[in-house]
């Protein structure tokens, strides 16, 4: 059996202000989204692929996408240090949950944080 070339293809990060949350990211990680809107009313901006290793979106529908922190924890890279994306985060109105920690000298460091729309999500790097 060959293996999967990688084993998340894509993710869908639930907001409920589409134009706040895409300030927020762009702000955070310093990229634009494209925009995406569909017949049925939902609203999708996609992280540029150069930025993620697998493609995903910023969607905004509420009869489907729901906001919170229960549910899968996406962590995002934020080499080489992501003290610096955490000091984004706070300055642009998101919430650290659980500051920069060492999780080892082998695997470096983690974060969790809290977006603008309610979301928990992560971040890991190596110093």
């Amino acid at each position: 059996m060959r293996p999967m070339e990688k084993t998340i293809g894509w993710f869908e990060i639930p907001v409920n202000n589409m134009k706040r949350a895409k300030q927020f990211y762009g702000s955070i990680f310093n990229i634009e989204f494209q925009d995406m809107e569909f017949r049925n009313g939902l609203k999708m901006a996609l992280f540029p692929a150069a930025a993620t290793a697998v493609g995903g979106a910023l969607c905004e529908y509420p009869d489907f996408y729901k906001t919170g922190q229960t549910g899968v924890l996406i962590y995002f890279s934020a080499n080489p240090d992501l003290q610096t994306t955490l000091d984004r985060i706070i300055m642009h109105e998101g919430r650290v949950i659980i500051p920069k920690t060492l999780i080892s000298e082998e695997y470096g460091f983690m974060a969790i944080f809290e977006d603008t729309e309610g979301n928990k999500l992560a971040l890991h790097s190596t110093k």
